[in-house]
């Protein structure tokens, strides 16, 4: 991701909805240094806000819903989420919840592309999202992992407008040609009942490192450390209560 604070069409947050918050909450701040901060107010419901520093990086979230699964959530800025709910369901996605107002910080919606990824809407008022991002323990790339990748180009393209840098293998999402994101087609490489599913990933010092600090602090690694051709250094993790997430250092290779 190139891009160093919230722009419209691009990734802005994203938050964990975790069934064990204390527990999600120590593990993070173990394997990125995260500073959590709950909000106190009953009608907030636990949600808690993950600093680097001073920066708002991320959010923690219990379950707020029986059917919610355990997994990282990705939020992108609009400037009406009313008017893009209204793209998501014409390009035949779904918006199974909002628009609905947060207190005084935004506006929000949750959707389903045609394809069955989740993802939401992020109308900003007083928090237009992260204040840092592609430094170590922030978000610097997003991927939607899907089993139809031509409805979900189409769909992403129709409702953001992004720019596609697509290659025989892989696929990359961008915003007037800066890429902040991928799509990878699930093919046989994930189980049938793994739903198709957007992977937050975050900037690490050491991708290596970090894949051994999540083992030893009870998560899974799901892509051991892998050195991409001319790209970044990357893995794919499990936290103790089942989300996925991805870690990356860019630039670094063997």
């Amino acid at each position: 991701m190139k891009f160093d604070k919230p722009v419209i069409g691009g990734p802005c947050w994203t938050e964990l909805g975790t069934s064990d918050l204390e527990r999600a909450k120590g593990f993070y701040t173990e394997l990125f240094g995260w500073r959590p901060e709950t909000d106190p107010r009953q009608e907030a419901g636990g949600y808690t806000v993950a600093h680097v520093g001073d920066a708002a990086v991320a959010a923690l979230t219990p379950l707020y819903q029986e059917s919610q699964p355990v997994a990282w959530n990705v939020s992108f800025a609009v400037t009406d989420a009313d008017d893009a709910a209204r793209r998501v369901e014409e390009a035949g996605g779904t918006v199974i919840l909002g628009p609905m107002d947060v207190f005084d910080v935004g506006r929000f919606a949750v959707a389903l592309d045609p394809t069955g990824a989740a993802f939401q809407l992020w109308q900003a008022r007083a928090f237009p999202g992260a204040g840092l991002f592609n430094s170590p323990g922030t978000l610097g790339w997003v991927e939607l992992a899907t089993r139809d990748t031509d409805r979900a180009r189409d769909f992403y393209t129709t409702v953001f407008g992004w720019s596609v840098n697509a290659s025989e293998w892989y696929t990359q999402w961008g915003i007037d040609g800066e890429d902040f994101g991928g799509m990878a087609d699930m093919g046989d490489r994930f189980p049938p009942d793994v739903p198709p599913h957007w992977l937050p990933y975050f900037a690490v010092d050491d991708v290596d490192a970090t894949a051994q600090i999540a083992q030893q602090a009870d998560g899974i690694i799901v892509m051991p450390p892998t050195s991409v051709p001319d790209g970044p250094r990357i893995a794919v993790l499990r936290d103790p209560q089942g989300a996925a997430f991805g870690v990356y250092k860019a630039g670094e290779e063997g």
